[in-house]
């Protein structure tokens, strides 16, 4: 199995939509708790979903499971804890939430996991991926940067 990640801020749309259409996914994955917001330019919902399937041939699919709560995330961004507490707790949260579940990984066979983050190493999505790939052992990891 190929898992994708991808991050949008820090890219034109141009890099972004090339990154996707080059590399092989066939879904895009959106993994924000938020995804409607303003401040995403081209990444929002509605405009994500029609340039992903018109420019890539892609299909598109929003799973918020797959993002941190609302208080984890604001403690974060907020500084009231660094990246050592918030890994172990995003952690712990999928665990709780059973995401290695098998029913799940015929919707992320091929698909690329969507967050903001420019790159993966300080993100949740390589967090999923890794943890993901924990879970069902044959998962080949692809950072889109």
């Amino acid at each position: 199995m190929k898992l994708y990640t991808i991050g949008f801020t820090k890219k034109s749309a141009e890099d972004f939509f090339e990154l996707l259409s080059a590399s092989g996914a066939t879904r895009l994955v959106d993994i924000r708790l938020k995804n409607a917001s303003q401040l995403a330019g081209f990444a929002k919902r509605d405009d994500l979903e029609y340039l992903v399937g018109r420019l890539c041939g892609m299909d598109y699919v929003h799973l918020p499971e797959l993002a941190p709560d609302a208080e984890l995330l604001d403690d974060y961004r907020k500084k009231r804890i660094d990246w050592a507490a918030y890994e172990p707790r995003f952690l712990a949260l999928m665990n709780e939430r059973h995401i290695g579940e098998p029913a799940l990984r015929e919707t992320l066979d091929g698909g690329c996991l969507l967050c903001a983050e420019h790159s993966p190493e300080r993100c949740h999505r390589r967090l999923v991926a890794e943890y993901l790939s924990h879970q069902w052992g044959d998962v080949e990891i692809v950072h889109l940067t």
